[in-house]
């Protein structure tokens, strides 16, 4: 295994790299850090967890260089879907950037202008942004990208999910034509293959983990119920098992403020998450969470990719997700940086056509268990507990709110 020291990067990055007590680089950052150094355009896909904000982070550093002037306008640009995920990119790159004293700002959704213009008007070395209020700002004349030397989309894939493709599109148009670019996500479709056909022509390409790869160190189990029985079942698990710090993930937002005053009635420490709670109320409950005041937080996918907590010991999905690629995304909050996870996934009779497309993606079975003592329902359906892993895409999971037959398909 390489050393940091054996990437290429200079000794001001390395107390970067001290000060946030990095050991060894990761594989997406021994195999990214060279090539952004020479200056390529890099496409890099790997699992959650695997470090790739640091992949990123240290080299671009290294690459940028600032002009001599009081209020430095942005070389580097880092476009993230979420809130959240864009506050941790700008605290891991403020440590890294302090020996070179770049400024370091992010601009945000959710929360008011005014302090951000006051802290871009004193100008901004590398700016994180999320995309819409990035354009708001370019609009109003209040960011100016034009001097952009590295552009980097973090989590590009769930930007595409989640709408962002017209302001992404935008952003690239404006960006000098000799600008660096950097995509990380972790799976890679269609229209990630597309943007880099059009874009990033000739990028170095690394990918750590096959699409759909789930992390060997996360134990997957999935437990088949009726729905009306789905939260007693959670307080059951909740109450026999210990699952120690928890994310359960739901596919609505009424569904998780339901949950979390479930939880509260009987006793259990927790705080639900989503688009419509306000920045405030997201990082307070974010940072109780991290902080080990609620063992629980209940989200929704939206959420998912701005939660970076790493000592998260077990995801529970309420729902199934209906997109195999949101499955792996929520697990992977769980078995980071090398430690032992759990994925609990509750399935009921209309999600059975879900929870075989997760399994053709993952190439793997996910064992149904049960929780002894538990009332079932005759009504679910139970996978059996010997079969072999989908050899043939089913059928897209379409939910309608109708039942499916009784068969396991």
């Amino acid at each position: 295994m390489k050393r940091f020291e054996d990437l290429g990067l200079d000794p001001k990055v390395l107390i970067g790299i001290s000060r946030l007590d990095y050991k060894d680089p990761t594989p997406v950052q021994e195999q990214t850090i060279p090539s952004i150094l020479a200056g390529k355009h890099v496409v890099a896909c790997a699992q959650t967890g695997t470090g790739k904000t640091a992949a990123f982070t240290l080299p671009l550093m290294q690459r940028i260089t600032r002009a001599s002037r009081k209020k430095p306008v942005p070389h580097a640009l880092i476009v993230a879907p979420t809130r959240e995920l864009a506050v941790q990119i700008e605290k891991v790159a403020r440590v890294v950037a302090q020996p070179y004293e770049y400024k370091v700002r992010s601009v945000v959704g959710g929360i008011k202008y005014q302090p951000q213009l006051q802290k871009l008007a004193n100008g901004v070395d590398v700016l994180v942004a999320t995309p819409g209020r990035l354009l708001d700002l370019i609009d109003n004349k209040q960011v100016d990208i034009r001097q952009i030397q590295i552009l980097v989309l973090d989590e590009a894939d769930r930007m595409l999910d989640m709408g962002f493709w017209p302001p992404i599109k935008k952003i690239l148009s404006m960006i000098p034509a000799d600008c660096q670019e950097l995509l990380f996500c972790a799976t890679i479709g269609s229209e990630i293959n597309k943007m880099v056909g059009t874009y990033m022509k000739n990028a170095v390409e690394v990918e750590v983990a096959r699409k759909g790869e789930t992390a060997q160190q996360i134990a997957q189990s999935c437990m088949p119920v009726e729905h009306s029985q789905k939260s007693d079942l959670l307080l059951a698990l909740l109450n026999q098992r210990s699952t120690g710090k928890t994310l359960v993930f739901t596919r609505t937002k009424r569904r998780a403020d339901m949950l979390a005053r479930i939880l509260g009635k009987n006793q259990i420490k927790s705080k639900a998450i989503h688009g419509d709670r306000n920045q405030s109320q997201r990082a307070r409950a974010l940072k109780e969470f991290t902080d080990g005041r609620i063992d629980l937080l209940v989200t929704t996918d939206v959420m998912a990719r701005g939660i970076h907590v790493d000592d998260i010991d077990t995801v529970i999905n309420y729902d199934t997700p209906t997109s195999p690629e949101d499955y792996v995304h929520r697990i992977g909050r769980t078995g980071r940086a090398g430690q032992i996870g759990k994925a609990v996934t509750f399935v009921g009779p209309e999600e059975i056509s879900a929870l075989r497309e997760i399994e053709f993606l993952i190439n793997d079975v996910i064992p149904a268990v049960d929780i002894e003592g538990f009332p079932y329902k005759e009504g679910r359906i139970v996978p059996p507990k010997e079969r072999s892993a989908v050899k043939k895409k089913p059928k897209p999971f379409q939910h309608k709110g109708s039942r499916r037959s009784g068969r396991y398909r």
